[in-house]
């Protein structure tokens, strides 16, 4: 097929020179349009796409509501900015500074950093009290006997329901436009409401006990990794405690990822998708960040024929589809040694490193690529 195209690209080149040869005036005019590439026969043209040098598609690893996005698209940011945030990202964090306090603090023994970490623990404890008020306030048994009630009000309405299905299926088969039917389908939908409404009445008071319940426990439990490390950082540093406080921030960390999207590396917010009071889950996606202090082409449609001519080092030219004006050039740096099979055809990728560059250029564009011959 490339072979073709290259055929007619050629004819056409030859017969746009003997017209103009033919016709002076009709050559002054032709040499003011923009100069097209020429392309020798045994030249290889291909299909690519422009790659920033490092690209991310961030998500969270946990579901909860969206509680700040701190960038926007444009904005340039260092590895481990925090992007965005979910709102129950509260005692992870603490766990982070609780974890981080302690490793430091057995790193240096010194009594102004066992003070910082008596001072953790007592805000901890200050934490925990507050959660713990909260805790003891709720009318906890009321709540249950509403979830109690709302359990029977939805035992009940699922039998309503059940009895209005009965009741549209008697009439389902008659004409849309008969008024038993359509009587029938307006009971059936609004019974269908009254079911899922309740439902959600049910949930929201399931979640005013359990999140503060959640609260008061993740409170306890960070006082308590408070206090020991508190302890253990009394005795002085050793080779176990440093292994166990070193694990204990990772963990932390780790925790703390699921809910707080950071940078991986430095360079510009490529798009932001999500809003603060968003519900996210972990097929989400939040921010898009890209280094494109480098591009990269790559393209997929070489073929077995074709790849045999080219060579790691080998120059390039290249014209993206939007930008018909810029051409660009560029550097072999990769040859694919596996393949893929396309309508028959055995394809290999090829990397190439854009050697020029253009503030137009956008991660995606498409790009044709020409391999010059090699003689």
């Amino acid at each position: 097929m490339k072979n073709n195209i290259l055929m007619v690209i050629t004819l056409a080149v030859l017969f746009m020179l003997v017209l103009s040869a033919c016709d002076g005036s009709q050559q002054v005019a032709a040499t003011e349009e923009p100069a097209a590439d020429v392309i020798d026969a045994g030249d290889i043209i291909a299909e690519g796409r422009i790659e920033p040098f490092q690209a991310a598609n961030l998500t969270f690893q946990a579901r909860g509501m969206v509680e700040e996005v701190l960038v926007r698209i444009g904005d340039t940011v260092s590895e481990g900015d925090v992007l965005v945030r979910l709102a129950n990202a509260g005692a992870a964090e603490a766990q982070v500074v609780v974890a981080q306090i302690a490793y430091d603090t057995l790193l240096r023994s010194e009594s102004g950093d066992r003070a910082r970490l008596w001072e953790v623990y007592m805000n901890a404890q200050i934490v925990r009290a507050e959660a713990e008020r909260e805790w003891e306030d709720l009318d906890v048994d009321a709540i249950e006997d509403r979830i109690e009630d709302l359990e029977g009000d939805i035992k009940d309405l699922k039998d309503d329901l059940q009895d209005a299905q009965e009741e549209f299926d008697k009439y389902k088969d008659l004409d849309e436009e008969n008024s038993k039917r359509i009587n029938a389908e307006d009971d059936l939908d609004a019974a269908q409401e009254d079911l899922n409404e309740k439902i959600r009445e049910l949930e929201a008071e399931i979640r005013s006990r359990d999140e503060l319940k959640a609260e008061y426990d993740a409170a306890l439990a960070a006082e308590a990794e408070a206090k020991y490390q508190y302890e253990i950082s009394l005795d002085g540093p050793n080779a176990d405690q440093l292994t166990i406080a070193r694990a204990n921030l990772e963990a932390a960390k780790d925790a703390l990822s699921n809910y707080v999207i950071t940078a991986p590396f430095s360079g510009r917010v490529a798009d932001v998708s999500v809003k603060a009071g968003e519900q996210v889950g972990t097929e989400t996606r939040a921010v898009s960040v890209v280094n494109d202090s480098q591009w990269f082409v790559e393209t997929t449609d070489v073929t077995e024929l074709e790849v045999v001519n080219l060579s790691i080092g080998q120059t390039v030219s290249m014209r993206p589809d939007a930008l018909p004006d810029l051409e660009l050039t560029g550097t072999i740096v990769e040859i694919s040694d596996a393949f893929t099979q396309q309508g028959g055809d055995v394809l290999y990728s090829v990397r190439i490193r854009v050697d020029t560059s253009d503030p137009r250029l956008k991660w995606g564009m498409t790009v044709e690529t020409i391999f010059r011959t090699i003689e």
